[in-house]
């Protein structure tokens, strides 16, 4: 998928794109600023020797929607979007998104992303590790250029991304909200980065800074509903790159088995019971079938439900920005979030 077809399937530009000169110049705009992006991340992802850079690059290399660089790009319009620290603060979140995929797939223990073999099942789980802390250290030299409130941007987000991996690692406490603690982890895991990745087009564009906030809740709200809905998609595989149920069979929690489990009736006791076994018996094909009667199950489509609550929220807190193209591409990205599933 070319990045013109890319920007305007996320953000809603695609059937208006003929339509006026104002849409035409932003699609423009976003496309070359993720050409520059590349181009400059590309020659960032150097480390001294061939096979380091090899491993670095692996997961860039693969591709990717870019979500997070181009959502950059976006906010940068309320400022002066023709900035050169727009494109370093780009890199910047794109780095950190980089890094958390190798380090994710370990700790999930996934066979593919983006279509590709991970990383740790090419080489091993260490040299993943270090390699995502590499690309952190990376972009904590690049935002560092960018001066000292990106250094703390950077070094806040990272903090929130440690404790949603660590919260999601150790589990909700005794007598805590298992569905409240996985929320929670998602607005840690996903959502800060996403709501930086909002904060920082405004801020290497000079855009006014009441419009901070409403977009840091945009893109942290925007963040959890994203990932709710690749909790959907986690059951069809297809679109993730993993295996079907990859999250549920290595016992991440997701909301749909999430909400299962918490639910008393007796055809959700036995589904449960039924994944449970299948897990532990190592029955793929008994697995994937429950999957698809996961996918069909009431909790599924409570599990879309939330997550349209959450974009809804998310659109709400623009109410504060002026009209114009930014806010109507932001609102429809919102939109094409929850339309993965269809």
């Amino acid at each position: 998928m070319s990045h013109q077809n890319s920007i305007s399937s996320n953000f809603g530009l695609a059937d208006a794109l003929s339509a006026t000169p104002e849409e035409r110049d932003l699609v423009k705009r976003l496309n070359t600023g993720v050409e520059r992006m590349e181009a400059s991340l590309e020659s960032n992802l150097h480390f001294g020797d061939a096979h380091t850079d090899t491993i670095a690059r692996y997961l860039f290399e693969a591709g990717g929607k870019r979500v997070r660089p181009l959502l950059a790009l976006l906010t940068a319009e309320y400022g002066d979007p023709t900035r050169d620290d727009i494109i370093m603060g780009a890199q910047v979140v794109e780095l950190i998104h980089l890094a958390t995929l190798y380090h994710d797939d370990v700790m999930d223990d996934a066979d593919l992303r983006r279509g590709v073999p991970t990383t740790h099942t090419v080489w091993s789980n260490s040299v993943a590790i270090i390699t995502g802390d590499l690309l952190l250290a990376r972009a904590s030299s690049l935002a560092s250029t960018l001066g000292d409130d990106m250094v703390r941007l950077h070094a806040a987000t990272f903090e929130r991304l440690c404790l949603g991996q660590l919260h999601e690692t150790t589990g909700p406490q005794k007598g805590a909200d298992a569905i409240a603690h996985y929320l929670q982890v998602l607005a840690d895991k996903t959502g800060s980065l996403i709501a930086s990745s909002a904060v920082v087009g405004l801020m290497t564009s000079g855009a006014p800074r009441e419009f901070f906030e409403p977009l840091r809740e945009y893109g942290e709200k925007i963040g959890v509903a994203f990932q709710i809905i690749d909790d959907v998609l986690d059951l069809d595989g297809g679109e993730t790159g993993k295996e079907k149920g990859n999250d549920v069979r290595n016992g991440v929690a997701t909301l749909p088995i999430l909400l299962a489990r918490a639910a008393s009736d007796s055809e959700s006791v036995s589904l449960v019971e039924r994944i449970d076994t299948a897990i532990e018996s190592n029955n793929t094909e008994m697995f994937a079938g429950l999957m698809d009667e996961l996918r069909r199950s009431s909790h599924t489509k409570d599990t879309i439900t939330s997550a349209r609550r959450w974009a809804t929220e998310a659109v709400a807190a623009l109410d504060i920005l002026p009209d114009g193209l930014p806010k109507k591409s932001l609102a429809r990205f919102a939109s094409r979030v929850i339309d993965r599933t269809n």
